[in-house]
């Protein structure tokens, strides 16, 4: 009973918390990760650890392969259910310990295993939302942790002039289109930034989302990566694009879109994950 009454704690701490603080701040958080890098990764190794477990298996879709310097990061089998983008912060210690026994099944496999073991969980919907995020509606969670987090402001175009009002910054991410609820506009328009300061958001044609590098921060590598061609995504449902990275900074071969602070860049050598780090900040866009 101890340790749930911590791990609670330390999950609202360091999970939901740090999740409304960061729309806060304008950005679009991705929990999971830091669920994985904290709760899971951290709290549940020293666990298994203190009960003496020779490993730790999980259900994520990712396969734990050995390489030339030891056990490698590699993506799921089933493109489908590949969860590798979230899993980027592994550090080789734990990629020593853990296991992956469903990587390398497709996902109707592993449903017909479970029914022949008969577990109650064998035809358990997918979950679609984040654990703590009944239905999607972030929203209402932040309002719960964070109740000022509905401040109301202008939505405003590139060149600052106001085209209507938002009822809080929660509500929009860096390339959202809908849900504006701006009318009688000649071109559709996207957010491109977030002004946590004035409150404000900005919108504009699609062509303004172009980036050509986004800043990492807290990276953690699997690989050396430095100077290296690289596939990278910056979403977790974006395609991996050609990429660079030179110090701290990621480079695009080609203008990128919708690339938003407070998402995971991760990049990848084939099905192989090298690490990633968060989108700290954006460079301008191509010429």
């Amino acid at each position: 009973a101890h340790y749930v009454f911590d791990h609670e704690s330390a999950f609202r701490e360091s999970v939901i918390d740090a999740f409304a603080d960061e729309y806060l701040r304008g950005r679009t958080p991705i929990p999971c990760v830091r669920c994985n890098m904290g709760v899971k990764f951290t709290d549940l190794f020293r666990l298994a650890k203190d009960l003496g477990a020779d490993c730790l298996a999980t259900g994520h879709y990712v396969r734990r392969m050995m390489g030339e310097d030891g056990p490698e990061l590699h993506r799921a089998l089933d493109p489908a259910r590949d969860q590798s983008y979230f899993l980027f912060a592994t550090t080789r210690d734990q990629l020593d310990y853990l296991r992956f026994p469903l990587g390398g099944l497709p996902k109707a496999q592993v449903r017909e295993m479970a029914t022949g073991m008969e577990l109650v969980v064998a035809m358990k919907p997918d979950s679609q939302d984040i654990c703590f995020v009944p239905q999607g509606d972030y929203a209402s969670v932040v309002r719960k942790v964070r109740p000022e987090a509905e401040s109301d402001g202008a939505i405003v175009d590139m060149q600052g002039s106001e085209l209507g009002r938002h009822k809080g910054l929660i509500h929009y991410t860096v390339g959202q289109r809908r849900g504006l609820e701006i009318g009688g506009l000649a071109e559709p328009l996207y957010v491109i930034r977030l002004e946590p300061d004035t409150q404000r958001v900005v919108v504009g044609p699609r062509t303004a989302l172009a980036v050509s590098g986004a800043r990492i921060a807290e990276p953690s590598w699997l690989a050396d990566v430095e100077g290296r061609t690289v596939m990278a995504k910056v979403r977790s449902l974006a395609k991996p694009v050609p990429a660079r990275m030179q110090g701290d900074w990621l480079h695009f071969d080609a203008p990128e879109y919708g690339v938003a602070p407070g998402q995971a860049a991760v990049l990848y050598d084939g099905d192989r994950v090298l690490g990633g780090g968060w989108i700290e900040e954006t460079a301008s866009a191509f010429g």
